[in-house]
């Protein structure tokens, strides 16, 4: 049996390579973007370009959410938007399943499949709107023997 790493395996680890970069004290989360099996985009949770982290200076918590950070899925979404590059048909490889929010905004940009690695806070009606928007979703788990 081969040692390679499946497809899903791949752009996971990418996933949580990117979560290194993550400035966030909560949760360290990563996102990739793939199309026909090449990534498009990547993205982590952190502070705006040119604000404090974070790691730095403390979240900044009102109504239990960190309103410093842009999630990481926003960010490789935005990441597309700012070079011009299509997400539509793409696939989202997230190191914990999306948040409401970005489960919105995902599916607004055409985005038809969703893999995670770590259940977070599961919202029922974020499965409910990928399920009617005919999203897959599916979760991955890293082969032991693959350690990052």
């Amino acid at each position: 049996m081969s040692n390679r790493i499946s497809w899903d395996e791949y752009f996971m680890a990418q996933a949580k390579i990117l979560a290194l970069r993550s400035s966030c004290e909560r949760l360290s989360v990563g996102a990739v973007l793939v199309k026909d099996r090449r990534t498009i985009a990547g993205g982590y949770n952190g502070s705006i370009t040119g604000d404090e982290h974070c790691i730095d200076v403390g979240c900044k918590v009102v109504d239990n959410h960190c309103v410093r950070t842009i999630h990481a899925e926003i960010n490789a979404l935005l990441q597309c938007a700012k070079f011009g590059v299509s997400t539509e048909g793409a696939e989202a490889y997230v190191t914990h399943f999306p948040c409401l929010h970005c489960a919105k905004a995902l599916i607004q940009a055409g985005v038809k499949a969703v893999y995670w690695e770590n259940d977070y806070r599961n919202s029922e009606y974020a499965i409910e709107l990928f399920e009617k928007s005919g999203v897959k979703l599916g979760k991955v788990e890293i082969k032991s023997s693959l350690q990052l």
